[in-house]
């Protein structure tokens, strides 16, 4: 179909768009680099389309009646025709709001004599007849005549010339006339159908992320779905927290089936009941109570304060699985304390699904799941901030926030105003962030850009004290002790409450600077460590390790692998003389500190299984386990090599686990 075709078929309502499609989301480069491909005659993509008797809900102000009989949908290709109409049209196609249109690309110009794509430059532009805006070029409001008889006025203009531009104005007029290839899905498809074939063209890409795709099936089974999730997100961000729907998707995964991955358990028309209930709860409860859980026992007042949004979906989870149910102020804080961990780990910054699912799995099961998720955090790292973490730190760390969170939690004020640094009122109280030791000043000393490891002392959080913007612009560049003098004078304790060293006026002096950075990281480190320590004192909870980690870490002291109990995998058959090394590992694991053994794991942690083993005995598991247990006991009665406490139950525990189609057995010997 032709690209004119395409858009005629919008403007006359014979082309819509479903409304399980997502928002608008091109940038001004994906339609740069469109028209240029279209320009050059390169390839541009397919579009698969739908014509149906029974679509599903439309995008925009139409409604289907039954009398159109068979429409067209757009399932693919959706975002590069919307590219098109609005450069070709210059307006808004009638299937989107203004709203959901997330980049303007209008006004996109084009250079006449080079095909050069920019978007407009006053100082480039003006009174320059080569740049000429693309949709007048479409729209015929100007013609390459227009262009070289402007040229004229004050150039001679050559037939070369003139034939460029001519060519140009040729390939950019011609593309109304390119064709997209058209796929279509049969009328006979269900909604389903549709949708899944939407899911196969798009999972191959990377243009949809898999929530968006099981926003898709959703709103198939459930039209209603995408605007309600909508409303809740534009209620949440007028008081602050702005969220994805993206982030909505994670949440009802993580609510009904207690994990952060596989989406596909969303698809099926059978959620419909459970998702429809699930957010009856977490629209009109759980989700507002959250966030005002976090505003005032958090601190946290809107979510540009929060390095990943991600963790506030286990206690998210948590309060949904209570149902109208408080949570009382011991959970608040142990919640409180796991989430700033969070964030000052950057728990949720990489592998998103996977933590997520792990740690879902520990909401449900777990009697203080926040105390054992913080153990999860502890495991992977150290919980104890240092003062060498905020050297260089700028306000992207993750301390940043908590320290701000700090300071509010001792009710701080804005050196300057005396007004308190929580959510204000009014655009020009909002909070800014600004240098105690001004940035214009330290220049001077030789804290320059040039100077990598300067300047990143100079941008460092302890350079920054919380601001209203009010007093942010009012204050300007003055000398930081002359500042901080003025401030101990109006508000006496306000430099105190922001954790800025007052004991040693000397260090407020510039060539004192570092002196100043290093005593406040010293004074920081001490304060944040006791504010976190002092939330809550956490209960130690074991962690548990699952097998595909252990795996993953490789052998150690305390982990051994080996292929099999009796089987040969160099051979090819059995070899009962492999039984006395594991027998030797055993006795070696119980006269030492413990460890664990995995047996059907190979030395580079590969799963071979057991079913060598099981063969070998004719037998399953239950034989297995059994030959294994003789095999100890009568050793243990023969040799003086096993700790005098040994037992077999405990101390060795034998589990059997699935890692993909292999069984390993893992013996843990005390």
């Amino acid at each position: 179909m032709k690209i004119s075709q395409i858009l005629d078929k919008i403007d006359e309502n014979q082309l819509f768009v479903p409304a399980f499609q997502r928002e608008y989301v091109w940038k001004r480069n994906h339609a740069k680099n469109l028209i240029d491909s279209l320009i050059r005659d390169y390839p541009t993509g397919t579009m698969l389309t739908w014509e149906t008797n029974h679509p599903p809900e439309l995008k925009g102000k139409r409604k289907y009646h039954e009398e159109q009989g068979a429409i067209k949908l757009i399932l693919d290709g959706q975002q590069r025709i919307t590219t098109l109409y609005m450069l070709v049209r210059g307006k808004f196609p009638p299937y989107y709001t203004e709203e959901e249109i997330k980049t303007d690309i209008r006004n996109l110009y084009v250079h006449a004599e080079t095909l050069e794509l920019q978007y407009y430059k006053k100082i480039t532009m003006k009174n320059n007849p080569l740049w000429i805006n693309l949709t007048d070029i479409f729209q015929k409001k100007i013609k390459a005549r227009n262009v070289y008889k402007e040229l004229q006025k004050t150039e001679d203009v050559s037939e070369e010339r003139e034939d460029r531009i001519d060519e140009n104005f040729t390939a950019i007029e011609k593309i109304p006339d390119r064709d997209f290839l058209e796929q279509t899905i049969p009328v006979k498809a269900k909604i389903k159908e549709a949708i899944d074939i939407f899911y196969v063209v798009n999972a191959s890409g990377v243009n949809l992320t898999e929530a968006e795709l099981a926003l898709a099936q959703i709103s198939g089974y459930w039209p209603e779905a995408r605007d309600w999730f909508k409303e809740k997100l534009s209620a949440l961000e007028k008081d602050g927290f702005v969220f994805k729907l993206d982030f909505i998707i994670y949440v009802i995964l993580g609510c009904l089936y207690h994990t952060g991955s596989d989406m596909g358990k969303l698809h099926g028309e059978e959620n419909k009941i459970k998702i429809n209930e699930a957010w009856e709860l977490l629209d009109s409860h759980t989700l507002d109570y959250v966030m005002n859980i976090m505003r005032a026992n958090a601190y946290i007042d809107h979510t540009d304060e929060i390095n990943s949004v991600y963790a506030l979906i286990p206690i998210i989870v948590y309060t949904f699985d209570k149902g109208k149910q408080s949570l009382s102020q011991d959970e608040i804080n142990r919640a409180k304390k796991w989430f700033y961990y969070s964030q000052i780990r950057s728990r949720y910054t990489s592998q998103i699904q996977t933590k997520l699912s792990k740690d879902l799995e520990i909401v449900q099961k777990s009697e203080q799941p926040f105390d054992e998720l913080l153990r999860v955090i502890e495991s992977e790292g150290r919980l104890e901030i240092i003062s060498e973490e905020f050297v260089g730190a700028s306000i992207r760390n993750a301390l940043w926030g908590l320290m701000r969170w700090y300071f509010k939690s001792r009710d701080a004020v804005c050196l300057t105003t005396g007004v308190s640094i929580r959510r204000n009122m009014g655009k020009i109280y909002s909070l800014e962030w600004d240098h105690i030791f001004p940035y214009s000043r330290l220049k001077e000393i030789g804290y320059i850009t040039e100077n990598k490891v300067k300047y990143q002392l100079a941008q460092e959080i302890t350079n920054r004290a919380v601001l209203t913007q009010k007093a942010n612009r009012s204050k300007s560049n003055m000398a930081a002790k002359d500042y901080l003098v003025e401030v101990n004078e109006k508000f006496p304790d306000a430099l105190e409450l922001q954790s800025i060293p007052t004991r040693d006026e000397n260090l407020w002096l510039r060539e004192r600077y570092e002196d100043f950075l290093e005593e406040r990281r010293k004074l920081l480190t001490s304060q944040l460590n006791k504010f976190l320590e002092n939330i809550t004192v956490s209960r130690k909870a074991q962690v548990e390790i699952s097998l595909e980690e252990m795996i993953q870490k490789g052998e150690s002291d305390e982990l051994e692998f080996k292929s099999s109990l009796r089987w040969s995998y160099k051979e090819g058959r059995i070899d009962k003389a492999l039984e006395q090394v594991i027998i030797k590992s055993v006795a070696a694991f119980s006269n030492a500190d413990g460890g664990l053994l995995l047996v059907g794991i190979d030395d580079n942690g590969n799963s071979l299984g057991l079913e060598h083993d099981y063969s070998s005995l004719n037998g399953t598991k239950d034989e297995f386990e059994q030959h294994l247990r003789n095999l100890l006991c009568k050793f243990r009665g023969q040799s003086k090599n096993f700790a005098r406490n040994f037992t077999l139950t405990p101390p060795i525990r034998t589990e059997l686990h699935i890692v993909g189609a292999c069984r390993p057995l893992l013996m843990k010997v005390c």
